[in-house]
């Protein structure tokens, strides 16, 4: 069986070494540089979502998603340049998926600790990754999941804000459909000009309720500012690094650090937000994180 089989389509520093053995010390390079991005791009966003916590009790959470995605899709759309050509339909939905996705996570972020928005909402990929499967050990995943969740919402967990845990839960389904519809659009659009396309439409899904929400805290500069750099730190900066680090790592090992992004994010809001966990709280979301690096790691789609 060869190695695309046995785990996944090979990055292009396995090609690489699979036709020159001594790109072999090159190779070990190019993978640790692509650890580094990785973890880059886990660390980026969660410094984005702590700077965007502090707009807002001036912008809403609406107002700074909203100023986010606009930031976001104007730098997209300046180093892309799309144009209005092919299907459009997959970028809008992909639009529409990915502002209702910020936009919610945003909300779940304003009432419940950022560890435990982003465990919920990490439950979006994990399912992606074993829907479909027939393997038992997939479903080991999606138990020891859900027992994370219970623990984390369920009787005696703590003051668990409901709509909090309902938002989060709301931008896992958007991150699903994200997945979905980002690959699709992805093939039909080259580079990144389905994804400029898409950021511009999740602005416009959000622009409403968050110029509303926003006030005249809109046109703030110092909060224009702040936005900026979210835009960057949780738009922009990840997607390019997991780009560049996907060219070299295979997706299992891509998906199973990914994974630890709860735990950064524990990380980040007891540093930063000085949100403290209790011991089950951090039980629940080591549960979720082993849960997402398993399903990671050994799917073989």
């Amino acid at each position: 069986m060869s190695q695309v089989d046995e785990d996944g389509p090979m990055s292009d520093v396995d090609r690489a070494t699979a036709t020159d053995p001594t790109m072999r010390p090159v190779a070990r390079r190019e993978r640790a540089a692509a650890v580094g991005l990785v973890v880059a791009a886990a660390v980026s966003p969660q410094v984005g979502a702590v700077i965007a916590v502090s707009l807002f009790d001036e912008l809403g959470p609406a107002g700074a998603a909203f100023l986010r995605l606009t930031f976001a899709a104007i730098v997209l759309c300046v180093l892309w340049r799309p144009r209005l050509a092919g299907d459009l339909r997959l970028p809008a939905a992909f639009g529409i998926a990915l502002g209702l996705m910020n936009w919610s996570f945003y909300e779940a972020i304003h009432r419940i600790p950022l560890a435990i928005a982003v465990t919920l909402e990490f439950t979006g990929p994990l399912l992606v990754a074993v829907i479909g499967s027939r393997r038992p050990l997939d479903l080991l995943w999606v138990v020891l999941a859900a027992g994370g969740i219970v623990l984390l919402v369920g009787p005696g967990g703590g003051a668990v804000d409901p709509g909090g845990v309902a938002f989060a839960l709301g931008a896992a389904g958007c991150w699903m459909a994200y997945i979905y519809l980002s690959k699709r659009t992805g093939a039909a659009f080259p580079g990144g000009t389905g994804l400029a396309l898409a950021m511009v439409v999740g602005a416009l899904v959000v622009l409403p309720v968050g110029v509303i929400e926003a006030g005249g805290g809109i046109a703030t500069p110092g909060l224009l500012g702040s936005a900026f750099v979210v835009a960057i730190a949780s738009s922009v900066l990840p997607y390019s690094l997991e780009l560049e680090a996907l060219r070299r790592l295979p997706e299992s090992v891509f998906g199973v650090l990914m994974s630890l992004d709860p735990a950064i994010a524990a990380v980040a809001g007891f540093l930063v937000l000085h949100q403290d966990l209790g011991p089950r709280d951090l039980l629940a979301i080591t549960m979720v994180v082993v849960a997402s690096a398993g399903a990671a790691s050994l799917s073989h789609r």
